[in-house]
């Protein structure tokens, strides 16, 4: 009697809690949800929302406590409260993936990927085709109603972008395929042979939806059926690793080492990392009726990524966003979003959101979150086809660069240099995600090049390796800049030349042997890392064919090399504010002075410690000879220690500015500037020239501008109001060209009027 008693007690408190909770979700919660959870023009329905069927009830409190980018705000809440609000929603949520059906579930994969021939169509797991929804994660997005309807009534619920629509286009023909996204004024169709295509309104007539789904209901024996659902209804993921099965090799290197007129498939546009575009429909002559044309949000600003466009479809990215845009219209076609780390897992920029972009291969998208996981999506879908942890071991690694794709390979390196970490370029199989190699950066101790490191230091020395490298096809030689060591501002217990930090590394892109190296700032105590472009560009220097690499680094010298072996030609300053040192000697290294020791009591000097130039992307064009950067003519506190140990001088009467250079590459002279008006940390702008004459730049007090590459005389601008942090590209849709960037929290896209 007492158990049963017991038993009538719990239900009873069971019940109290569950009421307890309703009222609170009613309280607080049903205003913009509905009171069923079903949704209200304030916000989105919570009961059998399939994006909390993806959600850990942990990552629902996270929402709950946090809110969301540019929408739900966050509710201060005790933890309890905000735990059991998180279990409400997440119990009206239930998934297939939680009813543990029983089957063979092996046999149903074999199914799913043979005598099935579902894969012709759905990817799961990473493998199978693009022309349909991807599975990989179908058991946790729907119950197991929502499940079984998808096999045996596909008409009944179509997923988004998958209803199939006849286009009739103007000239008579006709496309058939998946709507995959429309607005009134144009559409995005995925042909029944996968390819996407973006259409305007003035190339088509009308467009018929059809109400049934291409795919047919499920037709196999009562224990294939049972079999393939048991499996699907498991399906919660990519769970991170290499892919362990076999997939069709990867295509489409030839597409990004020469890509036809008018893309921008790479992170530079070329391998080269030399911004500069053969495209001149817009030109000076004509530059001064540049009009927006399109504009996409992204719920994170500053935005810094640069836009890659191929086959009509641009890719940009946010903290752990993907997005896929029609380049011509700006309309999205699939996202991808996995949420923020957060501290102590990763630290520096890349917790702040930091991200500058992907890279592509055929129909592969490669991308690395914050936390350092690079991943690969299906370009056509956003399908996650691997996911892989970079770092060897975890650190305070960050991952803030876009990837680079060089032959069957994917490279990319790391952030977190300031945090301690040990810095490395990595290399990884495009088909699978399996590690192919890893350069470090910094030597362990008793490897060659150890000996330049002196002292009691000898873990977490730094060497960064943030920013996308270069890539000459005709030497095979891959180039990545190497950032600043560690501890920063302290090299007492890490004498000598520290490297490879400071560097640029010539490796073999196969194997990831170091060829050559050239250091531009030994035994840096000023943060002044390497990591700038290094631009690859072929011309005659001082009157001998040259294959050159160009160097704006952050110390203030400029460097010219000779790319096939390091040999140093040419270091000239290009700011004016240098104090550390006087020159560079006929080997490379800089001539000290005694300003460049930092004592523990402190020391101003020059450049500041943002850099005369950083990140940013330069260019050189050939029909001027002269390579645009933008610079800072800024000088800076430093003080030795262990963390931190900089910082930035207020002085109204000799304040920091900012500047766009053009240099005679020949020597180093400065043959224009273009003074900005506003606060230097304001303008992380990059430029683009192109060959109509033009550099197109963000300005410091919030314009966009394009320039007479000749002379600096400003052409045209756009007043956009916003932070840059991005570098601009330029691309050709339908025979007609748009210059695209990053400004703010939006994607900016403008082009000459028809």
């Amino acid at each position: 009697m007492r158990l049963v008693l017991f038993f009538i007690a719990l239900l009873r408190l069971h019940a109290q809690d569950a009421a307890t909770t309703r009222q609170a979700y009613l309280s607080k919660c049903s205003v913009c949800h509905g009171s069923e959870a079903d949704g209200s023009d304030r916000g989105p329905g919570l009961a059998a929302n399939r994006r909390m069927r993806t959600r850990t009830t942990a990552e629902i409190a996270g929402i709950i406590r946090n809110g969301t980018p540019g929408g739900m705000p966050g509710f201060k809440l005790p933890d309890g409260e905000v735990d059991a609000l998180a279990n409400y929603v997440r119990s009206l949520n239930g998934t297939a993936f939680e009813a543990a059906l029983p089957g063979d579930r092996a046999a149903g994969e074999r199914f799913f990927f043979g005598e099935g021939k579902c894969s012709t169509c759905h990817t799961a797991g990473g493998r199978g085709g693009n022309k349909g929804p991807d599975l990989s994660s179908v058991g946790r997005q729907l119950s197991l109603a929502e499940l079984e309807q998808a096999l045996y009534e596909p008409s009944a619920r179509i997923a988004p972008g998958y209803g199939v629509a006849k286009v009739h286009i103007k000239d008579g023909t006709t496309l058939r395929g998946f709507l995959r996204s429309q607005g009134s004024h144009d559409a995005q169709l995925q042909s029944l042979d996968g390819k996407l295509h973006f259409l305007v309104e003035q190339e088509y007539t009308r467009i018929e939806t059809e109400p049934t789904s291409l795919m047919p209901p499920v037709r196999a024996s009562k224990a294939d059926q049972q079999n393939l659902l048991a499996w699907l209804s498991r399906l919660g993921g990519v769970e991170p690793g290499p892919l362990k099965s076999d997939v069709p090799a990867a295509s489409g290197f030839a597409d990004l080492l020469n890509p036809k007129p008018g893309e921008w498939p790479t992170y530079y546009g070329k391998y080269s990392g030399n911004r500069y575009s053969e495209l001149n429909e817009i030109n000076t002559s004509n530059v001064s009726r540049l009009q927006p044309q399109w504009i996409y949000p992204i719920q994170y600003q500053p935005l810094e990524t640069t836009p890659l466009v191929y086959e009509g479809m641009m890719i940009v990215t946010g903290p752990n966003m993907v997005f896929a845009l029609d380049a011509r219209s700006g309309r999205e076609i699939w996202r991808w979003t996995r949420p923020r780390s957060t501290e102590p897992n990763i630290a520096g920029d890349a917790l702040l959101g930091a991200n500058r972009g992907a890279a592509l291969l055929g129909d592969r998208v490669f991308f690395n979150t914050d936390n350092n996981h690079m991943i690969c999506l299906n370009r056509l879908t956003g399908a996650l086809l691997w996911d892989v942890y970079m770092p060897e071991t975890p650190q305070k690694y960050g991952a803030t660069g876009a990837p680079l794709v060089v032959n069957d390979l994917v490279i990319s390196g790391v952030a977190g240099g300031d945090q301690g970490i040990r810095g490395f370029v990595g290399a990884w199989k495009v088909t699978t995600g399996e590690l192919a190699w890893r350069f470090w950066t910094v030597p362990k101790p008793g490897e060659p090049a150890s000996e330049t490191w002196k002292g009691t230091d000898t873990e977490g020395r730094g060497g960064g390796t943030w920013l996308t490298g270069t890539y000459d096809a005709k030497l095979n030689l891959l180039y990545w800049p190497t950032g600043n060591p560690y501890p920063d501002t302290d090299g007492t217990q890490r004498e000598g030349d520290n490297l490879y930090s400071n560097s640029v590394v010539a490796l073999d892109p196969k194997t990831g042997k170091l060829e050559w190296h050239f250091q531009f700032t030994p035994h840096d105590i000023h943060d002044w890392d390497a990591v700038e472009p290094p631009v690859l560009v072929d011309t005659k220097f001082q009157g001998v064919d040259r294959k050159l690499l160009l160097h704006g680094d952050r110390n203030g010298f400029f460097y010219v090399l000779d790319r096939t072996n390091g040999k140093f030609l040419l270091g000239t300053p290009f700011v004016k504010k240098m104090t550390w040192a006087s020159g560079i000697d006929s080997n490379g290294r800089p001539i000290l002075t005694a300003n460049n020791a930092v004592p523990p009591t402190g020391v101003k000097a020059c450049p500041a410690v943002r850099g005369a130039t950083n990140w940013y992307s330069p260019a050189f064009s050939p029909l001027t000879g002269l390579y645009y950067l933008m610079v800072v003519e800024d000088c800076g506190s430093y003080r030795q220690a262990r963390q931190g140990g900089f910082g930035f001088l207020d002085n109204p009467k000799d304040p920091g500015r900012k500047l766009l250079r053009a240099l005679d590459v020949q020597t180093g002279a400065i043959q224009w500037e273009i003074p900005q008006i506003g606060p230097v940390e304001k303008n992380y702008s990059g430029v683009l020239a192109t060959a109509g004459g033009l550099v197109f730049y963000g300005e410091t007090s919030g314009g966009f501008a394009a320039v007479d590459a000749k002379t600096g005389k400003t052409l045209w601008h756009f007043e956009a109001g916003n932070t840059w942090k991005g570098s601009p590209m330029t691309y050709t849709v339908g025979g007609r060209q748009y210059v695209a960037v990053a400004s703010g929290a939006n994607i900016l896209s403008f082009a000459l009027p028809k």
